[in-house]
């Protein structure tokens, strides 16, 4: 296998290749309390599929059977069953597929057996039906470069040091979801891949309509889980020349089926500006536009367009049905936390808007903000000194901050509404203008392009 790095990021060292208990029943039963035992039978299509019985109701009848002569050992006068030579491939690629992913790396590299297995394509789909990966967060670690670290927040690591396929520096447009990361180059705003970071697959799209060098660009990518069919939506906004109050603003859709690109609206926005933030969520692109002037004496300088990728109408004007941000923000980051809407943003101050006072999360309900958590100024004084921007990237339960001036990066986990730091970042600030960013991605392998 060759994934993402794996030579310097994984050891085969901490998963043994023989399993040794008294009896398989009691292996399952006491690492995998609520593990169910699958037997397969032969389809019509020669597939397998799946009858699961509770391991509780097997373990006594598992028990009765002699062990095998060939699986079987004594340790210190105590017969002991090796489940590496007694489990069936089926169930082992089961409980394999129950592991971290890094695990699954390490699993490959045990034995050519456990390494056919995590490759076969029946594990694969297993895979694509088990619980989502946790988000990693990769961090690049230089002003240029495009290698960096990704850190696991389920086994609490940095893995490094890593360079993604694709791009040659960091300041590239980046979006993901699904296991598959989508990037566009900041120059032209023409060149776009779609990448497994993991597997290496990638894949360069055609160049999207609208023309190059727009002004502000906003990128996006949506994979439907059950189909892995995917979407990519480019934001273009250009200044009218001569008008600093007007600005034209098109949305670009990319469809992987049919691999084709379709402007699906252009529109004139009247005293605001498309920016660099959009998301995909539930079939409609959200994006931050910004407001180009001071209208009505107000501060508030983000508002959020909506438009539905499955109607794809344009007989509304975008601004007609856009929401207000809930505050006077410095700054804000959207994202798709299980095709809900979230965003972060830097709560600016009321006499001053554009010095940030904290950070909020907010959760878009309708049409009304929701404020999920405000950051607790003991992790905001962490950050040491806070840029009115900042990055901010979250996919499924988890959202990741970071500043641009240091390499720490917190966590906020939307389940248990709580903040953590991660593990100490390895990189250290090398020169008073180093800057650090990063993107976050769920880990797939049987994600491709």
């Amino acid at each position: 296998m060759s994934y993402f790095g794996v030579g310097n990021a994984f050891s085969a060292r901490a998963l043994p290749r023989v399993l040794v208990v008294e009896t398989l029943g009691g292996f399952c039963a006491g690492f995998f309390p609520h593990l169910f035992l699958f037997v397969s039978r032969d389809s019509m299509e020669g597939e397998s599929s799946w009858i699961s019985h509770p391991i509780s109701d097997m373990a006594s009848e598992v028990q009765e059977f002699e062990p095998f002569s060939e699986a079987t050992e004594e340790v210190d006068g105590t017969r002991s069953v090796s489940l590496d030579a007694l489990l069936p491939d089926d169930l082992l690629e089961r409980i394999l597929a129950c592991l971290p992913i890094a695990s699954i790396f390490r699993a490959g590299c045990v034995c050519k057996r456990w390494n056919n297995v995590v490759n076969s394509r029946r594990f694969l789909w297993n895979l694509s039906v088990t619980q989502s990966q946790k988000p990693w967060y990769f961090m690049f670690t230089s002003n240029d470069a495009a290698a960096g670290y990704a850190y696991d927040p389920v086994l609490r690591k940095w893995y490094g040091s890593l360079e993604l396929p694709c791009i040659e520096n960091n300041n590239w447009f980046v979006s993901s979801s699904c296991g598959l990361v989508c990037f566009m180059d900041n120059d032209s705003r023409s060149r776009l891949f779609v990448c497994n970071p993991i597997t290496r697959d990638r894949k360069r799209l055609s160049e999207p309509p609208g023309g190059k060098f727009s002004d502000y660009s906003a990128l996006s990518i949506h994979v439907d889980r059950a189909t892995r069919r995917y979407t990519v939506a480019v934001v273009k906004s250009k200044q009218v020349p001569g008008d600093f109050f007007h600005w034209d603003l098109s949305i670009h859709v990319y469809d992987s089926s049919t691999k084709l690109w379709v402007t699906s609206i252009k529109e004139v926005l009247a005293g605001w500006r498309g920016g660099d933030e959009s998301v995909i969520c539930n079939g409609v692109l959200y994006c931050l536009v910004y407001r180009t002037g001071v209208v009505d004496n107000t501060d508030i300088r983000h508002s959020l367009v909506m438009y539905d990728l499955l109607m794809r109408s344009s007989h509304t004007s975008l601004l007609r049905s856009s929401i207000l941000a809930p505050c006077s923000l410095t700054c804000g980051r959207l994202m798709n936390l299980k095709e809900r809407l979230v965003m972060v943003g830097g709560i600016g101050k009321q006499d001053r808007p554009g010095i940030i006072k904290g950070i909020g999360i907010w959760e878009l309900d309708k049409k009304d903000w929701r404020e999920v958590a405000r950051m607790p100024p003991r992790f905001f004084q962490g950050f040491g000194e806070f840029d009115d921007v900042f990055a901010s990237s979250g996919t499924d339960d988890l959202i990741y901050i970071q500043s641009y001036g240091a390499p720490a990066l917190l966590i906020f986990d939307m389940n248990q509404k709580q903040w953590k730091w991660s593990l100490k970042s390895p990189v250290t600030k090398r020169f008073p203008l180093q800057l650090f960013t990063g993107f976050c991605f769920e880990p797939r392998l049987e994600v491709s392009t």
